[in-house]
This record gives C-alpha cells, structure tokens and sequence, in this order.
C-alpha cells in the first residue's frame, strides 16, 4: 500500500475505505473528500434535526426523548471523528481506528433509522397543526437523511472481498452492531417485568437476549479496544462459538415467547382486543400486547441476524493489518 508522508498531511490510498481514490488526514483538506463530505451531512443534519425539536420543546415522553438524544448523541460522535481526523490524531485515539469509524456509523444509521420511524408514529401524529407539528416533521425530514448518510459511510467503508481490515468492517463484524441494537430494543420494549415475570419460561426468555446482548458486546468491545489477543482461544474459534451458541439460545426463545404470550393454553393473549390496555390509543404509549408482538418479531430477526453471523464466522479467514 503506497505511502505519501508529508509535514502535516499523510495521504494513502486505501483499499478499506471502499472509495478508489486517496484519502487525506490530518489537514483541512479531509473535509474536501467524498468521505469528509459526507461526515459534514451527518453533522448538519443531526445538529438540524435536533434544534428543531429543542426550539419548539416537541420532545415530551419517553420516545420524544429517545429521539432527541439520539440526534444528540450523534452530532456529538461525529463531531469528534471530524476533529480526530482533521488533526491527524488517529494515533493518540484511546480506541482502534480501524474499528471504530465504521462500529459507529452503523450504529448511528441504526439509532437515526429508529428516530426516523418511532418519533412520528408516538409523537409527531398526535400534534395539532401549527409551528410545533411542522418542525418536528422537518426534524423527522433531516432524521432521514442523516440515517441514509450513516448508511451510505458503512456501504463505503465496511471490508470487500480479499481486503485486508478491521473486523468491524466485515459481514460479522456489523452483525454484531445490529445483534446488539435489536437486543437494545428487545430491551425496551420489555422493560415493564409484568411482560415476563409471570412465567419462568419468560424469564428464561429475558435471560437469552441479556446473555447474548453481553457476549456480543463483549466481541466488539476486544476489536475497538484491540484486545483479540488476550483470549485464550483464537478469535474466530471464539466468534463461531459465539455464534453457535447464540444461534441455540435464541431458537428457544423464539419458540418460548410466542407459545407463552399469544397461546391461551399458557396463559397468553391469541388477540389484541383481548388486552385492556390497548383499548385506549395515547401518545408516547405502546401497549402490552404490541410490546409482546414487537418482542416476538426482534426476536426472529435477531435469530436470522446470529444464523447469518455463524455462516459468516464459519468461512471467514480473518486477517489483521
């Protein structure tokens, strides 16, 4: 891979960014390429999308706040890779730069993508037309936009066949992110213990998303933190045993929640006219019976998701720069 090294600018062509052409850190000049470009839509998306909402105050309950910090959270993310990269501070940064661009970015078209969908199905339909409603639709606009472009940095940066690259940036690697936000989500729904402590399947059941949560997080945090080689086993036994088992636990409960949930035999409710408490429709409210089908979905999704990571991992020669 040729190497350029100037006074202040390095400029590498690189074959794990996806883009074909030379990259150039550490000078202002990052900010004129596709990647840097695209980096500052993120940015002024997010910081637009949030000051919408926090000029008018439409951010009430639960899921109003969600959505704020996640256009929050984001600005501020993107804002320091921005300055990592124009300062050329790759080096000094206290996690592996090959992982964690990418671990974001994937994570934050994830978080923009669910503020994108959940704020104006629990919020934004409920305001009366005025100065408020049209913000948060314009908020809802730029959510959008900042989702595609956290989207369009993983389609450019994530490994192509016979690179070599970080794991984050491999098939694997963003399954993991997404394994890990589905369980996130899993986990909001089924924050309310009524949902599952009825029934020691169900518990077993929340036992499986938090153990596989964990394990999960654990892989990405060795690759951010560059700790692979601390284990005991090699990293893609581990990975695929990783995999497997999740593949296992998750089968269960995918058969455990929906019999325990929707089968009167057990105790469940078949029809949603059944639960009382989604009789009344109510902003920033999801009621119990589409908490436990909204479980039941992520829980399929996060099994394709671990099947997809096991066939992955199996077959994946994973090379370290």
């Amino acid at each position: 891979m040729p190497v350029t090294v100037t006074r202040t600018t390095i400029t590498t062509t690189s074959s794990s960014s996806g883009l074909g052409f030379p990259t150039t850190v550490g000078s202002p000049r990052a900010l004129a390429q596709p990647l840097g470009l695209l980096r500052l839509l993120q940015l002024i998306s997010t910081c637009v999308a949030f000051s919408l909402v926090a000029s008018v105050g439409a951010w009430t309950g639960a899921m109003g706040n969600w959505s704020m910090f996640t256009w929050c959270f984001c600005f501020a993310v993107t804002l320091i890779i921005l300055i990592v990269e124009l300062g050329g501070l790759q080096a000094r940064f206290p996690l592996s730069w090959r992982n964690f661009p990418i671990t974001y970015a994937c994570y934050a078209a994830l978080f923009c993508l669910s503020a994108s969908i959940i704020y104006p199905t629990t919020y934004v339909q409920f305001l009366s037309h005025g100065r408020s409603r049209d913000h948060a639709i314009a908020a809802t606009t730029f959510s959008c936009i900042a989702c595609l472009a956290y989207a369009t940095e993983v389609a450019w940066t994530r490994a192509r066949p016979g690179e070599i690259t970080g794991y984050m940036a491999t098939v694997p690697g963003l399954l993991k992110v997404l394994e890990t936000f589905v369980a996130c989500v899993i986990f909001a729904f089924i924050s309310n213990p009524y949902l599952y402590q009825h029934q020691p399947a169900l518990e077993w059941c929340v036992a499986v998303y938090s153990i596989c949560f964990i394990l999960a997080a654990v892989a990405i945090l060795l690759n951010l933190g560059d700790c692979t080689n601390m284990l005991p086993v090699p990293f893609p036994s581990f990975l695929s045993g990783l995999a497997l088992l999740s593949v296992l636990f998750y089968a269960t409960a995918l058969v455990i929640w929906p019999l325990y949930q929707f089968n009167e035999k057990y105790g469940g409710q078949p029809r949603r006219s059944m639960d009382i408490s989604c009789s009344n429709r109510h902003a920033y409210y999801v009621c119990s019976w589409d908490r436990r089908l909204a479980v039941a979905i992520l829980t399929a999704i996060n099994l394709l998701a671990y099947v997809a990571d096991l066939v992955y991992s199996a077959r994946l020669v994973f090379v370290r720069v």
